[in-house]
C-alpha cells in the first residue's frame, strides 16, 4: 500500500476544535447554550461559489454564529485543479484533501459543505469556456437540486455574474448558474426527476458579497450607489470563547493548507456588503431576514415548540447544562410529531445533540481493527455513560447496515461506564470505503454520480454504524455513531480513524509511467497487500499482445492481513513508439481484484482511503538523453523527480542546507521543483552558488512560481520578471520562436507532435519581462488573445545554461506525455559549443 506523508453533521460555535472529524464532539456549557438558541431560529442562507477557499469565512462564521442561521457553503468544484503546497497529489487526490479541509472549515465556522459534480479541469479565462467543459445543464441542475434540498431563504453568491472575463471564469460562472437557478427551482417542471426525493423551493432573495475589491479600489467603492446593499457589521466580539468573529474565521481560512491560505485573525469593527440581485429587498437594509418569518411559527404546529425552547434558553443553568434536560425531551417528542419533514430532520438531529451534550452522554462503538473486507465480521466494543442525575436506561443497539436489534435493558448511573463487546456480520455486497463521487469513470469537467441522492454530499459516504436506543424521561431515542478506529499514540495519545472497507487483496505497479527508449526489457515490480489473513491467489499484468511479458502469472500466498510482496514481471515494449496501459490483476478464487489502494494522510484532516485501478502507462519512446546525474530542489510538491528516474537519470533530492559548490559538483543540471521560490526562503542566500554552478558549464533548470511573493528577486543571473500570463488551453498551437535552437534539435528533434495529448494546461505564470540575454523559443496563446512568449526561456550564462519554463511539466509528466519527456531531456542535455583553439599567427 502506497502511503503519502503527507457526514454532514450540523456543527455550532466551538471554544476547541478537533483535528479529525470522527472524534467526538465535547461541547462546554457555553457552546450548548448557543446550540439551544440555534434550535429556535429557522432561517437558512446559501453561499456559493466556485473552489475551496472562495468562501467568506467572515460571513459564514458570523450567519451562523450570531445570527444562528443554518449557513451552507455550496463549492461547485472540490478543488481538483489547483496546486498542491503540502504534497505531491494533483487533481482527483488532491481534491479529496482540499474537500477534507473545507469539512474542517466548516467545523470550525459553525457551516455545513456541500458540493456538485463539476470537475475543477483548472484555470478557465471565460464562463463560456467553463460552462462547455462542465456541462452546464447538469452542474445548474446540481445548484437547483440542492436549492430544493438546503431550503436557503437567502443566497449569497461570492463572485458577480455581470461581469465575464474580469475573474477565473469558475467563478463568473458560479455566479451565472446561482443567478439562473433563482427562477427555476420553484418550477416542478424543471429537472423533475428530482421531485421524487425533494420539493419545489422559492428563495426569497439573493445577494452577490461585494467590496472594494471588485470596484478597483476603496475610493471608486466609496463613491457606488449603494441604495441596493445589504450592510452587516461582522466585527462581533463571542463574548462566551473569548474570540473575535475574525479570529473565527481566520482559524477556518487556515484549514485550507493545501493552498496556503493561513490566516492571522483580526479583531475590532467590520462590514460585509450585499448587493440585492434578486427578490424582496429587507425593509431594514442591516437585516438580512428582514421580513421572513424565521421563528418556529413557520412550521404547523410549531408556535409551541418555540415558546418551550425560548424558556428552555431563559432557564438555562451554566453551572449544571442537564437541568434542562427534561424539557428538552419534551421538545423532542413535540418536532417529532411534525408534518414537516424538512424542518422535523433537521431540528431533531439538532436536539439529540443538545440532549447528549447537556447530560454528558457518551456514546461510542469502536472496532478491534481499522480494516474489514465485505463478508467478515467486525468485533466491537461499545461504551455508555451518562454524566448526570436524569435517570437512563440503554433499551438496545442496532447495527448498521445488517440492522440486528441486540437487547440491553442496561440502567445507566451516573457517572458509571457501561461498556459490552458484539459482532457485526458485514454483507458481502458492502461497499468499499471511498470517495463516492470516484466510483465511476469522469469526464474532464464533470465527475459521475449516479445516484441523485448523493450528489451534494461532502464526505465519504460510510455505512457501518451503530444506533443506541437510550429511554430518557421514558421517552426513546435513538443515538446514531459510525463505527471508528482508535489508539493510543505515545506522543499524540488516543488518535481517531474510522472503519474502512476493503478488498481482499490490492495491487499496485510501483510506477505510474513506464519508459522504454529501446526494445531492452525491463523488470517491472508489482506489489500485493492482503486486505485479510491468509489469501491465496495469483498475480498478472496485463498488456496488449505486442508486449510481451514474462511470466503470464506468479502464484501467492500471503498469511496475514496488512501482509506485502513484490514481485517482478519483466517486459518486453514493441519495436515501434507504443502508448499502452499495463493492468495488475489479482485472482483469489476466480473473483478478480484490480484495485490500488492510495492513502492521505495529513494531521490537519481524516486520513483518507482511495481505490483506483491499478494501472500504468507504458510508452515505447523515441527518447535520448545525455548527461546522468540530477540535482533536484523540492518546491510545494511534485512527482517530477519520479519522472526523471524513469528516463535513466540519477536523482538526487537536495535540502537548502546540502545546496554548496562541493555538492553541486556531481551534478550535470540542477532542477528547481514548481513554487520553490515561493515556498523555500534559504534559496534567497545560494543564488550565487547556483549561478556559479551554470557559469561552471552546467545546466539550472527553474519551473514555474507564481508572481506573488517571491524570496528573492534575482531568481535568475538576468532580469526576469513573472506575470500571470498563461496559456490554458493545453492543445493551443505552438509555434517555434527558434526553431534552429539545440533545445529543439538535439538530442530529439522535437516537433509541434510533441505538444499533443498535453492535459490541464500548457504551462502558467509565464515571465512577460526579461533580458536580451533570454531567447524565447515558444509561443502559443490562448483563443482570441495575444501571444505569450515566455514558456521556455533559454540564456547562457558562463560557461553554461540557465533555464526557466512556465511549461506544466509537472502535469504533463505522471499523465505519460511523451513530448514532455523528449522536450526535458533537451533541455537537461543543453551545452555550449566549445569554441576551436584560436590558432597563433605564423610570422
Amino acid at each position: 500500500m502506497r502511503k503519502i506523508q503527507i457526514q454532514i453533521l450540523f456543527i455550532f460555535l466551538a471554544g476547541t476544535f478537533n483535528s479529525f472529524s470522527q472524534q467526538p464532539q465535547k461541547p462546554n456549557a457555553v457552546e450548548i447554550y448557543n446550540q439551544i438558541k440555534k434550535l429556535n431560529f429557522l432561517g437558512s442562507v446559501l453561499y456559493l461559489a466556485a473552489h475551496p477557499d472562495d468562501e467568506n469565512t467572515r460571513l459564514i462564521s458570523y450567519l451562523s454564529n450570531e445570527v444562528n442561521a443554518r449557513t451552507g457553503y455550496l463549492s461547485l468544484t472540490r478543488g481538483d485543479g489547483g496546486q498542491n503546497l503540502i504534497g505531491p497529489q494533483l487533481r482527483e487526490l488532491l481534491g479529496v484533501i482540499r474537500t477534507q479541509e473545507l469539512i474542517e472549515a466548516r467545523k470550525v465556522d459553525g457551516g455545513e459543505q456541500f458540493f456538485s459534480r463539476a470537475n475543477d479541469f483548472g484555470y478557465s479565462k471565460n464562463p463560456d469556456e467553463t460552462l462547455k467543459i462542465w456541462d452546464k445543464d447538469k452542474v445548474l441542475a446540481d445548484v437547483v437540486w440542492t436549492i430544493r434540498k438546503f431550503q436557503p431563504d437567502v443566497i449569497i453568491n461570492r463572485f458577480d455574474h455581470r461581469s465575464p472575463g474580469t475573474t477565473h471564469g469558475h467563478h463568473t460562472s458560479s455566479a451565472m448558474l446561482s443567478v439562473e437557478s433563482f427562477n427555476l427551482t420553484n418550477d416542478p417542471k424543471i429537472y423533475p426527476e428530482q421531485l421524487k426525493y425533494v420539493k419545489p423551493w422559492q428563495v426569497k432573495r439573493q445577494f452577490f458579497n461585494t467590496s472594494w475589491w471588485f470596484y478597483g479600489s476603496q475610493e471608486k467603492f466609496d463613491a457606488a450607489n449603494k441604495s441596493k446593499f445589504t450592510k452587516l457589521e461582522t466585527g462581533v466580539y463571542y463574548t462566551g470563547i473569548g474570540k473575535s468573529n475574525q479570529e473565527i474565521a481566520a482559524l477556518s481560512r487556515s484549514r485550507h493548507q493545501s493552498q496556503g491560505f493561513g490566516s492571522t485573525g483580526a479583531r475590532g469593527t467590520e462590514t460585509e456588503y450585499l448587493e440585492l440581485i434578486n427578490g424582496e429587498s429587507p425593509t431594514n437594509p442591516d437585516q438580512l431576514f428582514d421580513g421572513i418569518d424565521t421563528t418556529w411559527n413557520r412550521v404547523k404546529n410549531g408556535k409551541p415548540i418555540g415558546e418551550l425552547i425560548s424558556k428552555i434558553i431563559a432557564k438555562y443553568d451554566f453551572s449544571n447544562p442537564s437541568a434542562s434536560i427534561p424539557e428538552l425531551v419534551k421538545a423532542y417528542t413535540m418536532i417529532e410529531s411534525l408534518e414537516d419533514d424538512h424542518w422535523k430532520n433537521l431540528k431533531s438531529a439538532a436536539i439529540k445533540n443538545i440532549i447528549a451534550s447537556c447530560s454528558g452522554l457518551y456514546l461510542e462503538a469502536v472496532a478491534s481493527e481499522q480494516e474489514a473486507t465485505p463478508g467478515s465480521t467486525v468485533k466491537l466494543s461499545l461504551e455508555a455513560i451518562n454524566r448526570s442525575a436524569v435517570g437512563m436506561e440503554l433499551m438496545s443497539v442496532t447495527t448498521l447496515p445488517d440492522h440486528k436489534n441486540t437487547i440491553q435493558n442496561s440502567i445507566l448511573k451516573n457517572n458509571t461506564d457501561l461498556k459490552t463487546t458484539l459482532q457485526l456480520q458485514l454483507p458481502n455486497t458492502i461497499e468499499y470505503t471511498q470517495p463516492y463521487w470516484l466510483e465511476e469513470k469522469a469526464s474532464v469537467g464533470m465527475y459521475t454520480v449516479s445516484n441523485q441522492e448523493n450528489i451534494g454530499i461532502p464526505d465519504i459516504i460510510r455505512d457501518v454504524k451503530v444506533v443506541f436506543n437510550v429511554k430518557i424521561n421514558g421517552v426513546e431515542i435513538p443515538f446514531e455513531r459510525i463505527v471508528v478506529y482508535k489508539y493510543n499514540d505515545g506522543v499524540k495519545g488516543e488518535m481517531y480513524n474510522f472503519l474502512d472497507i476493503v478488498p481482499e487483496a490490492t495491487t499496485s505497479i510501483l510506477e505510474k509511467v513506464l519508459i522504454f527508449k529501446d526494445t531492452k526489457s525491463k523488470m517491472v515490480p508489482v506489489k500485493v497487500r492482503a486486505g485479510k489473513d491468509d489469501i491465496k491467489g495469483t498475480l498478472q499484468l496485463e498488456l496488449p499482445n505486442d508486449w510481451l511479458v514474462s511470466p503470464k502469472q506468479i502464484p501467492f500466498a500471503l498469511e496475514k492481513k496488512r501482509m506485502e510482496q513484490t514481485f517482478y514481471f519483466e517486459v518486453t515494449a514493441p519495436i515501434q513508439p507504443e502508448e499502452a496501459i499495463a493492468k495488475s490483476i489479482v485472482t483469489i478464487d476466480n473473483q478478480r481484484f484490480d484495485k490500488d489502494v492510495t492513502i492521505i494522510d495529513y494531521s490537519h484532516i481524516t486520513k483518507q482511503m482511495v481505490l483506483k485501478s491499478a494501472e500504468s502507462k507504458c510508452l515505447r519512446i523515441d527518447l535520448k538523453t545525455s548527461g546522468n546525474a540530477i540535482g533536484y530542489i523540492m518546491g510545494a510538491g511534485d512527482e517530477v523527480p519520479e519522472s526523471l528516474a524513469q528516463m535513466g537519470y540519477k536523482v538526487t533530492l537536495l535540502k537548502p542546507e546540502e545546496i554548496t559548490p562541493e555538492k553541486l559538483d556531481s551534478f550535470n543540471a540542477v532542477i528547481t521543483g514548481i513554487r520553490a521560490y515561493n515556498t523555500v526562503n534559504a534559496l534567497a542566500n545560494k543564488q550565487k552558488i547556483l549561478f556559479d554552478f551554470v557559469k561552471s558549464g552546467k545546466n539550472m533548470i527553474v519551473q514555474y512560481n507564481t508572481f506573488g511573493k517571491i524570496v528573492t528577486d534575482q531568481i535568475a543571473p538576468y532580469p526576469l520578471k513573472i506575470s500571470n500570463d498563461r496559456v490554458t488551453e493545453e492543445n493551443a498551437k505552438i509555434t517555434f520562436l527558434a526553431p534552429n535552437h539545440p533545445v529543439l534539435n538535439t538530442p530529439n528533434k522535437i516537433s509541434t507532435k510533441d505538444f499533443e495529448g498535453w492535459t490541464q494546461e500548457q504551462g502558467l505564470y509565464y515571465p512577460d519581462q526579461y533580458d536580451p540575454a533570454f531567447t524565447p523559443v515558444l509561443s502559443s496563446h490562448d483563443n482570441g488573445e495575444s501571444p505569450k512568449n515566455g514558456a521556455l526561456l533559454v540564456a547562457p550564462y558562463g560557461k553554461g545554461y540557465y533555464i526557466y519554463t512556465g511549461l506544466s511539466f509537472f502535469r504533463e509528466l505522471p499523465e505519460g506525455v511523451a513530448g514532455a519527456y523528449r522536450l526535458l531531456s533537451n533541455i537537461i542535455s543543453l551545452k555550449q559549443p566549445i569554441e576551436a583553439p584560436k590558432q597563433e599567427l605564423k610570422k
